[in-house]
């Protein structure tokens, strides 16, 4: 069973704000939970019954990819690239040259005005292509 649209944006939105998401392939449920590699310290108790759910039927679930590091830098670039405001585009490829890439690109953007929501639409754009091109790829898994 392949998830809807809706599904797709949701799982690309869970991922953007760093979780984990997992989908059952029968039923179609989506997991979200806690990336616990970036939270050592964080409480698993609230997850462990989703936790315990996946490891018990690992072979039920797909778990979707997030961006790595260079998949995110890429994606600022792009966008530093499409802009229509020269000023704004020269900040944005500073910020992208200069150390600590992510930090000044993000705050660039925070400080854009009508830009910053273009910035978001643009990434969710990109993350939905993600979590579509990640189906695609492993299409005979969505077929059970």
């Amino acid at each position: 069973m392949k998830p809807t649209d809706k599904q797709i944006e949701e799982i690309a939105d869970n991922l953007d704000s760093g979780m984990r998401c997992f989908y059952h392939l029968k039923s179609g449920e989506i997991k979200t939970i806690l990336n616990f590699d970036s939270w050592l310290d964080a409480d698993k108790e609230p997850w462990q019954e989703d936790l315990n759910e996946i490891d018990e039927n690992w072979g039920d679930y797909f778990e979707f990819d997030r961006f790595d590091t260079h998949d995110s830098f890429k994606i600022m670039a792009d966008f530093a690239e499409r802009i229509d405001d020269l000023k704004l585009q020269d900040r944005l490829i500073n910020a992208l040259n200069r150390p600590k890439p992510f930090r000044n690109f993000k705050w660039q953007i925070d400080h854009s005005g009508v830009f910053r929501r273009q910035w978001f639409d643009f990434k969710k754009m990109r993350y939905i292509q993600f979590v579509k091109e990640q189906i695609d790829l492993n299409d005979k898994d969505f077929n059970v």
